[in-house]
């Protein structure tokens, strides 16, 4: 890619002084070469200066017979900069709570990446053209734990 058209800032930002284009995917190269997309920059997650990579959390989950979907984001934390949530959609006549999910997690994942926060849904925000919108997830969630806190 030379750049984008009649947009010398955005082709700055993106492709550096060697011609190399700075996607934002985060990639694994294994011995013979081949690159694996682990995820995206702005996905990562940073949670006590340990990096988190949504879709590994995602793959565990994933792993449960009784999952049919799981997004994971970051939200913000006070003591950790940034804590783990999943927002998860159950299979059908299947049942699933927190506890669950975390006792699942536990021999698959370090401890910090098990997700603090789980929000069980039926459908998720979505873009015209179906794509996940993890950051209105984010501002739903956000939202909900400060309810949460004030009727305490």
């Amino acid at each position: 890619m030379l750049g984008y058209w009649d947009d010398p800032e955005k082709t700055n930002d993106t492709i550096d002084n060697y011609g190399w284009l700075h996607s934002g995917d985060l990639g694994v190269m294994d011995n013979d070469g081949y690159v694996e997309v682990v995820g995206r920059l702005k996905d990562m997650i940073i949670r006590g200066g340990e990096n988190i990579y949504p879709r590994e959390v995602e793959a565990c989950f994933y792993q449960h017979p009784a999952v049919q979907d799981v997004q994971v984001f970051g939200i913000p934390d006070e003591r950790f900069g940034e804590t783990v949530c999943a927002w998860v959609q159950v299979k059908r006549g299947q049942q699933l709570d927190a506890d669950t999910l975390i006792s699942f997690a536990k021999p698959l994942l370090a401890h910090f990446k098990i997700p603090q926060h789980f929000h069980f849904v039926e459908n998720y925000p979505m873009t015209v053209t179906g794509k996940v919108q993890k950051f209105k997830m984010r501002e739903m969630m956000l939202t909900a734990l400060k309810d949460a806190a004030k009727s305490r």
